[in-house]
């Protein structure tokens, strides 16, 4: 049985191994002023834990430790392997990952280990064992995170080690030569195979690669980094089995399939560092409601800026009040911790422009200082809060593996991106302040009253199966163009596309036309002409009946989006990438025919998310604009932040944020 939960996580990565011991100790005051209850540490320590292959010296972090607990703050114990010490690159090279090139990278930054490296894996793994053992019944441990943000600079590797390592891989999934070729359809280009040890990785070749060996690499890759995790876990819970075990994942990050890798860990963690020079960034956002989604259970905020970052072209500083907002986002979409990369900003290093809870300065006077104690001292009133579970009535499909597909080379259109596409209906959803979950096309659909499916590229008999009968029951689905198209061997459904959702759409299309990049056509609609970009095709009726017409060229006067009955439920398609306000129409519609509505009427840019459970609804009412903003609620509420009432009349400072308690 796992700890449980009892306040709100506030803290982040806490790095003292680098300053000297005597800064410490007003960490520890600060630390208690901003509220701070959790750290991360020992992330990247390797190399202060084992300075050579037979001696290992946990002197400092001991002394971290114990001056945790004695400060009743808990650790969140990382497992230190992601930046392997300089002497392990020196005396295993080939230990080193190779890029597609055939280049060796080199130590002197970080994560610069193969993941199929045998001494490696064995070196990290002693390790781990080390740590476990050391640290089990430790006072502070209240938490274990495995390794850091893992493939986020090495998702691929090309090494010697690897290629056997895939062919072993490959020899496991197919059993026989034969039907590798059958799945990878070899027989085009006369690229059929004899034998395992012909297979090569899939680095630079002469043009087109074979796409089922890149996806077969692809899930490979994923493969081999989980297994460094989970080797890693395997260890720590034979000695301490009630501590969850975590690692920070990065949300829309495509090498990591979310939905594979959260089997495996007690809780979800991800890092989300959106850039603020964008008002209101709904793909982090977004990303918020896939980390909740991946266990169905809250999450958390591992890492997250308190001002700027250090690693874009131009880091925009997070002004007065959007840390705060931007935190209660993710707590409003389920985050039960919020944390913050770093502590203190680093003198030194490359990251030492990234700014920490602690600036340069240290000055704790300082406006992100002060803002960081504020929202320390808000979320203690927010424990009430914890394991709640967010409310949503639709669902979005997410598929990892039809991304990796979906954006391969030798498309009809290389516009159509798996993320933005998905965005486009997520941010509609967003502003009309409906409640959206993430779901894998192996989960199942009943619970939902709307699925959406943009760019379903990708698609098992299955999953079409599944949304058969979910919409031959009563259930809304809305899919887009290029759906429906591919098997999970990347083999074309025959017959006419969408080949998956063909009989659920009730049309055909017989031709695609891409557009040109930066081109806009008109599509006519019931609420007047719309841009469109990126895509148009020829659909034919089988069915379904059209409510959207193309307006130019040889498709003018041709159906652009459809809408099909099919037993009690109905099927839309999207034959195209129409702007927003035509999305904005279509949904409201579809939201109205099955009775979801907005947990309250706000004005535009205010956003209202809800967390409930058996006894309490929780609104978080967060206003994303730069002006105040007033509106009526029905009913009386507690404003849990301030322990007041509110009804009748809301007043939402600028980027604002209320949380109205239900009863």
């Amino acid at each position: 049985m796992l700890k449980k939960q009892t306040s709100f996580y506030y803290g982040g990565d806490y790095n003292p191994e680098q300053w000297d011991e005597s800064v410490w100790q007003e960490d520890m005051r600060l630390m208690k002023k901003a509220g701070v209850n959790y750290v991360s540490v020992n992330i990247f320590s390797w190399a202060i834990l084992q300075p050579d292959e037979d001696t290992y010296d946990f002197s400092t972090l001991d002394k971290i430790m114990a001056m945790l607990a004695d400060n009743c703050i808990a650790a969140d114990l990382a497992t230190a392997t992601a930046a392997p010490p300089a002497w392990l690159a020196r005396k295993y090279p080939q230990s080193l990952p190779v890029d597609s090139n055939g280049t060796h990278l080199l130590p002197g930054s970080r994560q610069h280990y193969c993941p199929n490296s045998k001494d490696y894996r064995r070196l990290a793994q002693a390790l781990v064992g080390q740590i476990a053992r050391r640290y089990r019944n430790h006072p502070a441990l209240a938490m274990w995170h495995v390794n850091n943000e893992f493939g986020c600079h090495v998702s691929e590797c090309y090494c010697d080690t690897c290629k056997a390592a895939f062919q072993a891989w490959l020899r496991e999934k197919y059993q026989s030569i034969s039907a590798l070729n059958r799945s990878w359809s070899t027989d085009f280009w006369s690229q059929r195979y004899y034998g395992w040890e012909d297979i090569n990785l899939p680095g630079k070749m002469p043009t087109h690669h074979n796409p089922n060996h890149q996806l077969d690499y692809k899930r490979f890759m994923n493969d081999s980094i989980l297994n460094l995790y989970t080797k890693e876990r395997e260890i720590i819970k034979k000695y301490t089995p009630d501590i969850p075990v975590m690692t920070n994942l990065m949300g829309l990050h495509q090498p990591i399939n979310g939905f594979t890798w959260s089997k495996e860990m007690d809780l979800v963690a991800w890092d989300a560092y959106p850039d603020p020079y964008e008002p209101i960034p709904y793909g982090y956002f977004m990303a918020h409601d896939l980390t909740r989604s991946l266990k169905k259970r809250p999450f958390l905020l591992m890492e997250q800026a308190p001002g700027a970052v250090n690693w874009r072209g131009q880091n925009a500083v997070k002004t007065p009040g959007r840390m705060r907002l931007w935190s209660y986002e993710a707590v409003a979409h389920g985050a039960d911790g919020i944390l913050f990369f770093q502590w203190r900003a680093s003198q030194g290093g490359a990251e030492k422009f990234h700014s920490g809870m602690v600036p340069h300065s240290n000055d704790e006077n300082s406006r992100v200082f002060r803002e960081v104690a504020e929202l320390g001292r808000e979320l203690k009133k927010c424990a009430e809060i914890l394991e709640t579970k967010f409310y949503a009535e639709a669902a979005i499909v997410f598929d990892w593996e039809n991304w990796w597909a979906l954006e391969l080379d030798s498309k009809p259109s290389n516009l159509v991106e798996y993320p933005a596409q998905l965005v486009s209906y997520y941010r509609v959803l967003h502003r009309l302040n409906i409640g959206v979950d993430f779901i894998s096309p192996d989960e199942d659909l009943k619970k939902y009253k709307v699925v959406f499916a943009p760019a379903s590229y990708q698609v098992s008999q299955i999953f079409s199966d599944r949304v058969k009968d979910f919409v031959r029951n009563g259930g809304i689905f809305v899919t887009n163009f290029f759906s429906g198209i591919a098997n999970q061997e990347d083999r074309i459904y025959l017959g006419g596309y969408p080949g998956a959702y063909k009989d659920v759409l009730g049309i055909y299309v017989e031709e695609f036309a891409p557009m040109k990049k930066g081109q806009v056509h008109q599509i006519a609609t019931p609420w007047g002409d719309a841009s469109i970009r990126i895509w148009e095709e020829v659909i034919h009726l089988k069915g379904a009946k059209a409510f959207a017409y193309f307006k130019e060229g040889y498709l003018a006067g041709m159906p652009a989006v459809t809408r099909h009955d099919y037993g009690r439920g109905v099927a839309y398609y999207v034959g195209t990438d129409p702007e927003e306000a035509f999305l904005k129409n279509m949904i409201r519609e579809i939201l109205s025919r099955i009775r979801i509505t907005a947990p309250m009427h706000v004005p535009d840019g205010v956003e209202v998310a809800t967390r409930e459970n058996n006894t309490a609804r929780y609104h978080f009412v967060l206003n994303h604009t730069d002006h105040e903003k007033r509106f009526v609620i029905d009913g009386e509420y507690e404003e849990l932040l301030t322990g007041t009432p509110e009804k009748k009349i809301i007043t939402l400072a600028a980027r604002g944020v209320k949380i109205l308690k239900e009863t």
